[in-house]
């Protein structure tokens, strides 16, 4: 694994910011990092990254503690923070040699120009940062973060500003990034999530509360089965699917009959055999997942 994290605490005071969070990473993986504001995520990626030190346990990331090895930990780790924070009077490719430069890159000006291409900043690397709209700025905090092609990329809101064709690119870079290094990707945007991470992790004051695939979360939460039948027919025998193990409810409406089924069920097999034993024509059949939005709110509701 790339990052193994072993029940990481933060305490601010008396406040619990973080609350024995573990969890693993491993290489070529895009790992979504979710929470609602204040759930811990930033305070977290800050300790995986050696900027605030744990109040209890211990992270390795490809081996080395954050409490042992701090200074190795941050040479294996690219990091965009949530505010990114720039030199903004710098012009962009002046920032990145000098950023290059402190992670002892070597070939600093032709790393330069290949991360510069990478993010698409080609077209404002003459520009001093402070002119760059918050797109482009965006794509100057992702560069520094690769700028020594580091092994773990944990980027806090990295989308945060884009225009839809600025997103698609980004996303791209990412997915591809990710070919041969471990991703932590914080967004606030489900359907980013969605489309970019092969996993989840959710927290909800402090603590885990999922740990999934996307796919298996929905199962999880959701629980029942809620299956969508369209027929040819007018007249549509309803009792034929209450004949079927499982079924919890059914219920019709012109042409179109809901059937959902008790918990852990799965029912498509038995629906369609049966539909097909009482000559009933399907035109359509679906089945109902929860949106993640919804489970995301389900998880981190109090």
């Amino acid at each position: 694994m790339s990052v193994i994290v072993n029940e990481l605490s933060k305490t601010y005071q008396n406040q619990l910011a973080v609350d024995s969070l573990s969890f693993e990473a491993k290489k070529g993986e895009i790992l979504g990092f979710l929470g609602p504001n204040g759930a811990g995520k930033t305070t977290t990626m800050k300790m995986l990254c050696c900027y605030l030190s744990p109040t209890s346990g211990n992270a390795w990331i490809d081996g080395c503690s954050i409490l042992e090895s701090p200074l190795d930990v941050k040479r294996t780790v690219g990091y965009l923070a949530e505010h990114n924070p720039l030199y903004n009077a710098m012009y962009v490719r002046e920032f990145l040699e000098y950023m290059a430069k402190l992670f002892f890159v070597s070939n600093v000006k032709s790393r330069v120009r290949e991360v510069i291409e990478l993010t698409g900043l080609s077209p404002e690397a003459h520009k001093q940062i402070h002119t760059l709209s918050k797109g482009y700025k965006q794509r100057v905090g992702l560069a520094q973060a690769i700028i020594h092609d580091p092994s773990v990329l944990i980027l806090d809101e990295p989308t945060s500003g884009l225009d839809v064709n600025q997103l698609a690119e980004i996303r791209s870079l990412i997915k591809e990034l990710s070919k041969d290094k471990t991703v932590i990707f914080s967004s606030h945007i489900m359907q980013e999530i969605e489309v970019l991470c092969d996993r989840v992790i959710i927290v909800s004051q402090g603590k885990l509360v999922a740990n999934e695939p996307i796919a298996l979360l929905a199962e999880k939460i959701q629980g029942n089965q809620t299956i969508y039948l369209e027929f040819e027919e007018d007249k549509i025998p309803v009792n034929v699917f209450y004949t079927i193990p499982g079924v919890q409810n059914v219920s019709v409406e012109k042409h179109i009959v809901k059937i959902s089924s008790k918990q852990g069920v799965d029912l498509r097999k038995e629906v369609f055999q049966t539909a097909v034993k009482n000559n009933l024509t399907i035109l359509e059949m679906r089945n109902e997942q929860m949106q993640f939005e919804e489970i995301f709110k389900t998880l981190t509701h109090t």
